[in-house]
């Protein structure tokens, strides 16, 4: 759950900054948020969800 809400906040804040220098215009912005729920209402849901925590586990388990 507590990786979830990284990534939630980590697009947030991308999207805000590519929104406010005018490399993401609102509609596009949209659009990604509206396939972001239709994603989530989909059967891939568990498969994304599964493939994002894997990549996470890897990135977590890497020794700086």
């Amino acid at each position: 759950m507590a990786i979830s809400l990284s990534v939630i906040l980590l697009l947030l804040i991308l999207a805000w900054i590519f929104l406010r220098s005018g490399g993401l215009k609102f509609s596009h912005a949209l659009v990604c948020m509206l396939l972001g729920f239709y994603l989530a209402s989909s059967s891939l849901a568990a498969t994304i969800h599964n493939g994002l925590a894997a990549t996470a586990e890897v990135v977590a388990a890497l020794n700086p």
